[in-house]
């Protein structure tokens, strides 16, 4: 449950949503585009105004109404919106004036007691302003406030009264919050794994590859942990990504991996491990964050008693470079071990903060280079000092030696499974330094 303020930016379409969005937050975040429609699942964003923080979601169009079985989908989800919201931001156009579906998003708002400001956007020269008169007749929202998201007119005063509207600040701070993103290719259930560990269908999940678009920020409570779940737009090659819309939805879906802490990289059961998924793989493992494979559409898959520790050893063989990972099976349509995701999630963050004591490194070290002694190049041998942690997520541990350039990678990858052996390390990926340092 959230403890700062949230606020819902809503409105028909291409009335100037995200643009105000990224007014609020100060950073380009939702998609801007010309083409209706581009914003569709509720995007949550952190903000501030004059040291006070809260929520703001920018939501998709609404078309009251509509046949259209998508726009049905966006309608609901910035229903939901309302429904969450402390304040109600309701964006018009000011150039185009009241039309027939303003006053149908008006009849939804005169449904709600929160509080509603009317934003009249669009309006970029101060004559323009006698056009907000149109809209005091619909009986919703208090102030009405004329704003060009564009240029950034008048928002400071929206800003003003939206804050005006919060209620006392909260008396704690929220709690530390783990981010877990959720990637994969298109199509293979981010979606559907979000609605089902939220309990609701805050995602809109559709058939239809690359319905999710922006990297949507959800928080829960799990276990005692406070979680923000990034469900993301589905990462295709470059080569099949079109410019646009899609190609920004692919860069922020880089960005979540980033910003997050734990990855969740999601496989389509039934199609199995594809070259795509190897390649989000690696990417994951050069983010430098913790990883859970997560094997979705479980339930699809024709098995028997070996189905699994089959699929496991191919899987890890087919992404040997992240074999480090934890796999699970789940059905995120039928609810099958899906808790399991988020149990994982937490543990693996907790392994990548792992700290060893320099005096316990130090023994798991020397003992795995007097097992087995690096191999001589050249007539000369690697010798490892000491070594020491030097920083976590990701663990670093640097080996202080005579010579970098004489130890191989296959050493590096052997020293990489001894410290495992030796301390876990489960999901996350190690960095293993080799640094000149002459001998004590």
């Amino acid at each position: 449950m959230n403890v700062l303020p949230v606020v819902a930016v809503v409105g028909r379409p291409n009335v100037g949503k995200s643009t105000l969005i990224n007014r609020f937050v100060g950073r380009r975040e939702a998609i801007v585009h010309d083409e209706p429609g581009v914003t569709r699942d509720r995007l949550y964003l952190r903000a501030e105004w004059i040291g006070r923080e809260y929520i703001v979601v920018d939501t998709g169009g609404i078309v009251p109404g509509t046949d259209e079985e998508l726009l049905q989908s966006v309608e609901k989800q910035a229903r939901v919106a309302i429904e969450e919201a402390d304040v109600i931001v309701w964006v018009v156009d000011g150039q185009a004036g009241l039309t027939p579906v303003d006053e149908d998003v008006a009849g939804i708002l005169r449904q709600t007691r929160k509080p509603v400001i009317v934003a009249v956007n669009k309006v970029d020269q101060p004559l323009d302003a006698t056009r907000i008169g149109e809209f005091y007749g619909l009986g919703v929202g208090d102030p009405i406030v004329s704003i060009s998201a564009i240029h950034g007119h008048g928002i400071g005063d929206m800003l003003d009264g939206i804050v005006a509207s919060f209620g006392p600040p909260p008396v704690e701070p929220p709690a530390e919050e783990l981010r877990v993103a959720l990637v994969g290719r298109p199509n293979v259930g981010k979606s559907s794994l979000t609605n089902r560990l939220l309990g609701e269908d805050r995602m809109i999940v559709s058939p239809v590859a690359g319905t999710t678009r922006d990297a949507i920020d959800t928080r829960l409570e799990w276990d005692g942990q406070a979680v923000v779940l990034v469900d993301t737009a589905g990462i295709r090659r470059k080569a099949k990504v079109d410019f646009g819309v899609e190609q920004f939805s692919v860069v922020r879906s880089l960005k979540a991996m980033e910003r997050a802490d734990v990855i969740v990289l999601l496989i389509d059961g039934v199609a199995g491990v594809s070259e795509q998924d190897q390649r989000i793989a690696a990417m994951a493992e050069e983010s430098g964050k913790a990883l859970v494979v997560v094997v979705n559409k479980w339930d699809a898959v024709p098995k028997d008693t070996h189905t699994m520790p089959v699929f496991r050893t191919r899987l890890k063989e087919e992404l040997r470079h992240v074999a480090w990972a934890p796999v699970l099976f789940i059905s995120a349509m039928t609810g099958q071990r899906v808790s399991q995701v988020l149990e994982a999630a937490i543990k693996v963050h907790s392994e990548a903060a792992r700290q060893i004591t320099t005096g316990v490194l130090n023994e798991v070290v020397q003992e795995a280079v007097t097992l087995n002694p690096p191999p001589s190049q050249r007539g000369k041998r690697l010798r490892v000092y000491y070594a020491n942690q030097a920083s976590n997520a990701p663990p670093v541990f640097i080996m202080h030696c005579n010579d970098p350039d004489l130890a191989p990678e296959s050493y590096r990858r052997y020293l990489d499974t001894k410290l495992r052996d030796a301390f876990g390390f489960e999901g996350t990926p190690l960095r293993i330094v080799f640094r000149a340092r002459r001998a004590r």
